[in-house]
């Protein structure tokens, strides 16, 4: 799930001496062009366009959401910016491919962080940093984030996050180091569904469906180039959201290989309309529970459709896909990290190996405690109408009845 914690970014500065005050508050999409010194390309501006209108229209944002969305999408603008013009002056940097990425999906909440983390301790994997999706740049071999300024200032920003946010340390566990989901990334061209995770925003959702993915997935790739510095590598890369930009996502990446973990959908939505409450309520004036229940079941809903057509997609061989249970994964992480890299042919060291374990040790279940199940009744949604929504992907990947 998004995290959205990049809006007050220590060391992050918007050049506020040499804006005139009057655009200090401004969230005009040229406005915010203009305080970012970027020159973005029309798709990507035209992404900014409608997410600035649909959030004047659906969301009633608070004081800290308008200075956020302001401080966010200069970010965002700049660092795109920052990658096109590497690219630019670099093209050695767009010559190193981006070979067999592997992409975990599935529904949220289902255990693909967890699953992501654990891959990440394998130093022949590279996956996008929290604080790289911040401040770009590569991660060199045998970087120390203990001793890195940037790693410090995204902690200082996750803690600022979490007294926000009651509830979205225990939902979220993560930190700055950790690895991040790719709409953050795809975000960078306003062309990401983690909008619709911390704003009310249908009208902006609806246009980003009709208009496809195809653009974003092109700057994903750019991204990721300049994250490897020229270094072919194997990518890690994991988002639920995948389970919507498939055709996009292999347009750009067609040998990609994908890890697809499934969980009873009746626990998943409690947690997936818990956590999108947790983290709409810094930015938002009201939030409707109801509202939420209702997104998240229709959209999760389509999600176990797609995930169903996918399983029989023929132009994806079986061999470059593998379903993971999340109930199997949380029992024997080890053994399905074995049956990954045994699907799909990489080596697991002895180092990765040992990484991993430590982890666990370290961190069980990925840092997740225990609690007792979310009521779907706060969200008003039916147990009996999700079952026999859910049924068709359930019998399929969850072993049978719910």
């Amino acid at each position: 799930m998004s995290v959205f914690v990049r809006l007050l970014a220590q060391g992050f500065h918007l050049a506020d001496k040499v804006v005139p005050q009057s655009l200090l508050s401004s969230t005009a999409p040229a406005d915010l062009i203009r305080a970012a010194r970027a020159t973005p390309g029309p798709q990507a501006r035209e992404g900014l366009e409608r997410l600035i209108a649909s959030i004047a229209t659906d969301s009633d944002l608070c004081v800290f959401g308008k200075l956020s969305l302001r401080w966010d999408s200069i970010r965002l603008l700049r660092n795109a910016q920052k990658v096109e013009d590497a690219h630019h002056a670099n093209p050695a940097l767009g010559a190193a491919p981006i070979t067999a990425p592997v992409f975990i999906l599935g529904l949220p909440r289902s255990g693909t962080t967890f699953l992501h983390g654990l891959m990440a301790e394998d130093e022949e994997n590279l996956v996008p940093r929290n604080w790289q999706t911040i401040y770009p740049g590569p991660r060199p071999a045998g970087f120390n984030p203990a001793q890195d300024q940037r790693v410090k200032n995204v902690d200082r920003q996750l803690r600022l996050f979490a007294g926000l946010a009651p509830g979205f340390e225990e939902m979220h566990p993560i930190n700055a180091d950790s690895p991040q989901e790719c709409s953050e990334i795809t975000a960078h061209v306003f062309q990401s569904l983690r909008f619709d995770s911390t704003h009310r925003v249908p009208g902006y959702f609806h246009w980003l469906e009709a208009h496809g993915h195809d653009d974003a997935f092109r700057f994903h790739k750019l991204f990721l180039q300049y994250l490897q510095n020229g270094t072919p590598s194997r990518w890690v890369l994991k988002c639920p959201d995948h389970t919507f930009t498939l055709d996009s996502l292999l347009k750009t990446y067609p040998d990609a290989r994908f890890v697809i973990v499934h969980r009873d959908p009746i626990a998943v939505l409690g947690s997936v309309a818990h956590l999108t409450e947790v983290l709409r309520r810094p930015f938002l004036k009201n939030i409707d529970a109801a509202e939420i229940g209702a997104q998240v079941a229709e959209r999760w809903t389509h999600g176990a459709n797609l995930l169903l057509e996918f399983d029989q997609r023929a132009d994806v061989p079986a061999e470059r896909k593998i379903h993971v249970h999340y109930d199997e994964l949380i029992a024997a992480p080890l053994a399905i990290i074995e049956r990954i890299y045994g699907q799909f042919g990489m080596a697991l060291g002895e180092a990765g190996q040992a990484a991993m374990a430590v982890r666990l040790k370290a961190r069980p279940r990925g840092g997740y405690g225990k609690h007792a199940p979310y009521r779907l009744e706060n969200f008003k949604l039916s147990v009996p109408a999700l079952r026999t929504q859910f049924a068709p992907y359930v019998r399929q990947f969850c072993g049978g009845a719910d």
